[in-house]
């Protein structure tokens, strides 16, 4: 099925890209409230539910994406895919705290939990430049690296967990600090646990299922059109797979869920680097870390300073800056701006 695409004139791509965007919008802006009302139901916080749940099924379309360009012989747009997207995502989240007037964001939502996953993002971020520098080796046709990152991602999760449960510094409080609250909107706190959990797999789903359609889209727009893989997986289906971390950011911003809507952005990024371990098991012809160029470099190096300029926001805190943002916003916008512009026309 997936294959008839391959047959597609550019205007019917140009829809499905389009369509696929409409559709991860909606499902995007469903799983905002859903996971919300998981997060009261279950007790485990928002900003531990916006990095596990909200994170990982907005992140699914890009991660089916991947996984199916490795499998399709196609390491470029998979690498370009998983490491754009955490640029993206870090990127909204400057766009995001324009969207909050009443401080700035990484002010408002001082949650150790988010600060520890900037921690983990950054230690898993380094695993791949590891690889890439060492000797290609592998187990059972996978490298090494694949299962360090799963494996360090799981014990982080662990010890996110342990932070929130036994908290050894608290961040001071201020008038402009979010409390988060212990109760879901109306509508979502009428539904039942199981309900919002069948529904939140359904929304999960049908992302996974849009990121098959995209994948082979963007595999046939970079033979038919002058950009290579890189930067269409950079810039183009790691933005459109992003668009539910946006849109969730968002909608939680407007619920009031401030540590949602930060969870949400850099824990979905600590399950992005994933992106890569999956799709070196699919990818047949050797370690997918050696296949990253220059350009792969420069957006996981770029992506390692944003994140720790952003980690240098939220214990900074400051409570105003340009235009109503803080400095890190300031930089994640100037950041984004130069990657874009060094892969897209000065590479």
């Amino acid at each position: 099925m997936l294959g008839a695409i391959d047959s597609f004139p550019l205007y019917i791509l140009n829809t499905l890209l389009v369509t696929s965007a409409v559709i991860i919008l909606f499902a995007g802006t469903r799983i905002a409230g859903i996971a919300e009302g998981i997060a009261v139901r279950t007790g485990l916080g928002q900003a531990i539910v916006g990095a596990v749940f909200l994170g990982i099924s907005t992140s699914l379309s890009g991660t089916i994406l991947s996984i199916y360009a490795a499998a399709d012989n196609h390491p470029s747009l998979a690498i370009s895919n998983a490491v754009g997207g955490i640029a993206a995502q870090t990127f909204f989240l400057a766009i995001a705290d324009l969207s909050y007037r009443k401080a700035n964001l990484e002010h408002a939502a001082s949650s150790l939990e988010n600060l520890m996953f900037g921690a983990l993002l950054t230690v898993l971020l380094s695993i791949p430049l590891v690889a890439a520098s060492v000797a290609d080796i592998d187990i059972f046709g996978v490298h090494p690296a694949s299962f360090i990152l799963i494996l360090v991602y799981v014990i982080g999760l662990h010890w996110v967990k342990r932070t929130k449960d036994d908290p050894l510094w608290k961040a001071k409080d201020t008038p402009d600090t979010q409390k988060e609250s212990k109760k879901a909107s109306p509508h979502f706190a009428s539904m039942s646990l199981k309900r919002l959990l069948c529904e939140f797999g359904l929304l999960a789903f049908v992302t996974c299922g849009v990121g098959l359609v995209l994948a082979r889209t963007a595999i046939v727009l970079a033979a038919n059109t002058g950009f290579n893989e890189t930067v269409i997986g950079g810039f183009l289906t790691s933005v459109i797979t992003s668009l539910p971390e946006l849109v969730t950011t968002l909608a939680a911003i407007r619920r009031g869920a401030l540590n949602l809507a930060v969870g949400d952005i850099i824990g979905g990024n600590s399950f992005d680097v994933l992106f890569l371990a999956g799709a070196d098991m699919f990818y047949r012809a050797g370690s997918l870390y050696h296949q990253m160029n220059a350009h792969h470099m420069l957006m996981m190096s770029v992506t390692v300073f944003m994140t720790g300029i952003l980690m240098m926001g939220m214990l900074r805190r400051e409570r105003f800056g340009p235009i109503n943002i803080g400095f890190e916003s300031v930089l994640l916008i100037l950041s984004y701006a130069f990657l874009v512009f060094a892969i897209t026309f000065a590479g």
